[in-house]
């Protein structure tokens, strides 16, 4: 049987907020805008629903409940909003968990929603307040029937087929081929796919194509900055532009010389300085290993007056697209794929740093581009998500700051940073070998996490919020700090051999970045449903997943810790002699490809440069008008505005480490870095 409870505040100030940035954003004046939550469980008995309601669903003090039904009052229009079917809900999970604890039993299910009722609006302002609410990345409207039961109806998962024909196909056949199913990857790797496979006697099957589409994707091996620069013009008049070419180039014959696997792209240039600075000896305390996982260093750091040998680690992830179209999932994931890296090399990060680009975010609605969210929104609803993960999991968050400018409107930018630090006697790393065993570590696989890699790695144009909701997930901070916690444990950590994050491209790319050759069974990949096909249990990414490396004397003891942190370790690969990456469903392989083929990334793309820049010089003079006048416009300037609203949505104190408070002074308004 299912029960609804409908819960709302006494004091709704999230429906007053709304409320005021409906009458703000829409210049529609609601005269009154309530917001209730509601819940369906199945899996209760009345006596547990009647004590689960106090203590789990509301606070009696503040919330006032209604069960069953619900009265839409006269002259109010309602609507209900719910997450999209699959996507990660935070609020039903935990209350779920919190009724397993108190009755002691089988978890129920919990399905959430939230009503909306407007009261004094019309049908047509009705619509442009669900439009600004509902964001179809991520939630969709629902009805206000109860359903029969929240379990949800999956059909088993398609058989993976072979590509017919693909060994045979010409090259405008593999173009249109290309262009009809929507790779990431050009048509020239299409062609470079197919060339293989013809000396593999046989067509691919569905799920290797988006395998190696999604290894290859730009997001996973960063195919842009891998390309080849030729034929570089430099037509602009700034001399300094000129100056720092022919330095690199000077520093590219030194380091690299002859070596043909070398060529100028813009990778090389982002990392000469630090060869150059590693060749003269002043990166001697840089930590090197096979894994990929952060930037690390070795320090000494003193420990109640003795040193120690500690790594350092730092990341920093930016998730623009993801942001872009869902802000509050793009945003917390952004602060959780940070964390993931310096925390797959056994880290513990304990500080971060967030820095956004946003065009005006007063501007008006009807500004807004085709096929975007209005600056607005996307500005609010993206602090709230980057500072939900980070105070949820327990991180300081410090400097807090957002650069506008209209360039930004095109695409917003969303960085987080983060620095992490472990002893160094936590850390043990050795080369996987055969019979190794990869431990699937953390969180399930749903559709939610297909397409991140490539969805990140292809243009976007005004339909892309409409059509990318599987790209962005709602992250769960909450199963990352068990892993957090997991890995301060020096006796977990000493059993790792190697370790990788499960970001963008799933299995695919976590797993088979860990060793040369594999045996992945798909059929033990935890799900969050059943119904899920081979190519979405090889591709589909999770926010708080690890895989790790372990000998196999070690499995049982590893996942006996692991449970000992609430968390589900599942053995679902085995490290091979073979150098190819197999995937097998049941029993069949439905991926084997080698791993030389895989670790060409592709056609190596090329391109040529014209640098045009018509900046002359560093700093703009301001002239032109009466120096009040002046000094009035660049004090209106939002980037000089003190931000401080933004700056207090996250929390600067967790961990009792900050030194310097984000403001300070007599009325703590003076930011620390002024």
């Amino acid at each position: 049987m299912i029960y609804r409870i409908f819960v709302e505040k006494k004091d709704n100030v999230q429906a007053r907020k709304e409320a005021a940035d409906i009458k703000t954003l829409l210049k529609i004046d609601v005269a009154d805008f309530r917001l209730v939550l509601r819940y369906d469980v199945e899996g209760l008995s009345e006596d547990e629903l009647q004590a689960a309601i106090p203590s789990v669903f509301s606070e009696p003090p503040v919330d006032d409940v209604y069960l069953e039904n619900l009265e839409i009052p006269e002259g109010y229009k309602a609507f209900a909003v719910s997450y999209l079917t699959g996507q990660y809900d935070q609020r039903a999970d935990s209350a779920a968990q919190c009724v397993q604890l108190l009755t002691r039993k089988a978890r129920p299910l919990v399905k959430c929603a939230k009503i909306y009722m407007a009261k004094g609006v019309t049908d047509e302002q009705l619509l442009a307040i669900k439009k600004h609410i509902i964001n179809p990345v991520e939630s969709e409207e629902v009805g206000f029937e109860k359903p029969k039961t929240l379990v949800m109806q999956a059909q088993e998962g398609s058989p993976v087929a072979d590509v017919d024909g693909f060994i045979d196909m010409s090259d405008e056949q593999i173009a249109a081929y290309h262009k009809n199913v929507g790779f990431a990857m050009s048509a020239a790797d299409l062609a470079f796919v197919r060339d293989y496979f013809q000396t593999e006697k046989r067509n691919p099957t569905e799920t290797e194509l988006k395998v190696i589409d999604t290894y290859w994707s730009d997001h996973c091996r960063h195919t842009t900055f891998a390309t080849e620069l030729k034929n570089v013009k430099i037509t602009s008049e700034n001399k300094g532009i000129e100056k720092a070419y022919h330095l690199y180039e000077e520093l590219y014959q030194e380091l690299n010389g002859n070596r043909p696997d070398k060529y100028p792209c813009l990778m090389d240039l982002a990392t000469i300085a630090a060869k150059k600075l590693k060749k003269d000896g002043k990166l001697d305390n840089l930590d090197i290993s096979d894994e990929i996982n952060a930037c690390s260093i070795q320090i000494k750091a003193e420990i109640d007056g003795k040193e120690e040998d500690y790594l350092v680690m730092f990341k920093n992830e930016t998730h623009n697209h993801p942001t872009e179209i869902e802000p509050f999932g793009g945003a917390a994931t952004c602060l959780g794929g940070a964390i993931r890296d310096p925390l797959s090399g056994r880290t513990y990060v304990y500080q971060a740093m967030r820095i956004t680009g946003a065009s005006d975010p007063r501007e008006k609605l009807e500004d807004t581009l085709a096929g975007k969210l209005p600056q607005r929104a996307i500005t609010q609803r993206a602090a709230a998500g980057f500072s939900s993960y980070g105070n949820q999991i327990g991180l300081a968050t410090g400097i807090v700051d957002e650069v506008y400018h209209e360039g930004y409107k095109a695409k917003r930018l969303e960085t987080g940073f983060v620095v992490g630090g472990a002893r160094k006697e936590m850390v043990y790393r050795e080369a996987p070998k055969a019979g190794d065993v990869i431990i699937l570590l953390g969180g399930e696989t749903g559709r939610d996490g297909c397409g991140g890699a490539t969805g990140s790695s292809k243009a976007h144009d005004s339909h892309s919020v409409e059509t990318c909701g599987a790209e962005v997930q709602k992250g769960n901070a909450l199963t990352e700090r068990k892993l957090q916690r997991l890995f301060l444990n020096k006796e977990a950590t000493r059993k790792i051999k190697k370790c990788n994050d499960f970001g963008a491209g799933g299995v695919s790319v976590a797993i088979g970045e860990l060793a040369d050759g594999l045996n992945i069974d798909l059929d033990k990949v935890p799900k969050k449903y059943a119904g899920l096909n081979g190519t979405e249990l090889a591709i589909s990414e999770s926010q708080e997943r690890m895989a790790v490396v372990v000998d196999e004397k070690d499995v049982e003891a590893f996942i006996a810790l692991a449970a000992e942190e609430n968390l589900a370790a599942t053995p679902v690969a085995v490290v091979t002699d073979t150098g190819r990456m197999r995937m097998f469903l049941k029993g069949k392989a439905i991926v084997d490809i080698s791993r030389d083929f895989l670790n060409t990334n592709g056609v190596k793309q090329e391109t040529e440069v014209e640098i045009a820049d018509k900046k002359t010089h560093w700093f703009d003079k301001k002239c032109g008008l009466k120096f009040a006048e002046e000094t009035e416009k660049v004090i209106s300037d939002l980037n000089v505005c003190a931000k401080k609203g933004l700056s207090e949505t996250f929390d600067s104190t967790i961990g009792a480490r900050t030194v310097y408070m984000p403001w300070g002074g007599k009325t703590q308004r003076t930011p620390a870095i002024a």
